[in-house]
């Protein structure tokens, strides 16, 4: 019997992309399988991290012990807060320096084209200098530079890479979506502006797009702040609860597939 390709498309929103990582265990214990993932921003990350092949157990490890001295190098802004050098050594030595195609599942990286506003999705070369680019929030990171293009966020092109995942070639794609709005959230920080006012931008989008994943898990995570890196275990935990939630209409999404 033929089996279904089953596609993630992982979110962008900063800390609370540590629930990605709750989802693939909840996925993992209940037995489905991911064939590949296509990831932005935080999503690329964790994507990234997981092709790799770090085990979950590591994974959860190394991402409870995140935190944001490890990789903010703030630098003085001309085109961003932090430059960025400290994340990208982080990001290859986790994934052991790798390229993208040798990763254990295809994964594909969304960054988006400054210069034309393009989506730009990398499914080969380094693995660190894409995801860099990925998770370039704009106005707080410096933008990477790469093949004569200038690239930052995937979220701000493609918030959840659902269409990514598709021509990836998934039959059935599970969407994560982490960036819900915060209402009245505490703005102190240019930060605060910056990140509050990418989630309000992409909000509308992503609810015209809701409709073309199979099955679009959200985890309730807006509570935590998306760049504070403190309550990663309970940001995991809700990632896993959620996905628990979704399990029967997933099953049932993929009985439905095999026909």
């Amino acid at each position: 019997m033929e089996h279904p390709k089953i596609g993630l498309a992982l979110g962008s929103g900063g800390a609370r992309g540590f629930a990605h990582l709750g989802v693939i265990m909840a996925l993992t214990e209940a037995g489905i399988p991911i064939h590949l993932i296509a990831g932005s921003s935080m999503g690329a990350l964790v994507a990234s991290f997981y092709g790799a092949g770090l085990d979950l157990d590591r994974l959860y490890k190394l991402s409870t012990a995140f935190k944001r001295k490890y990789f903010l190098d703030f630098t003085v802004p001309k085109m961003g807060f932090i430059s960025g050098k400290k994340i990208k050594e982080f990001i290859k030595v986790f994934t052991h320096g790798k390229n993208i195609e040798d990763l254990s599942l295809p994964i594909g990286i969304v960054t988006t084209d400054l210069l034309t506003g393009e989506k730009v999705v990398f499914q080969k070369g380094p693995v660190a200098e894409a995801v860099r680019a990925s998770i370039s929030i704009p106005g707080i990171f410096v933008p990477e530079k790469y093949n004569g293009r200038i690239l930052v966020d995937g979220g701000v092109a493609d918030r959840v890479p659902i269409s990514v995942a598709k021509e990836m070639g998934a039959d059935i794609v599970i969407a994560v979506d982490v960036s819900r709005v915060k209402r009245n959230a505490e703005i102190t920080t240019i930060y605060d502006v910056i990140m509050q006012s990418i989630d309000i931008m992409q909000a509308e989008i992503i609810n015209t797009r809701e409709l073309s994943a199979d099955i679009m898990i959200r985890p309730p995570v807006e509570m935590y702040s998306s760049r504070a890196f403190t309550n990663t275990e309970d940001i995991i935990n809700i990632g896993k609860d959620e996905t628990r939630k979704h399990i029967k209409q997933i099953e049932t999404v993929i009985e439905k597939w095999k026909g």
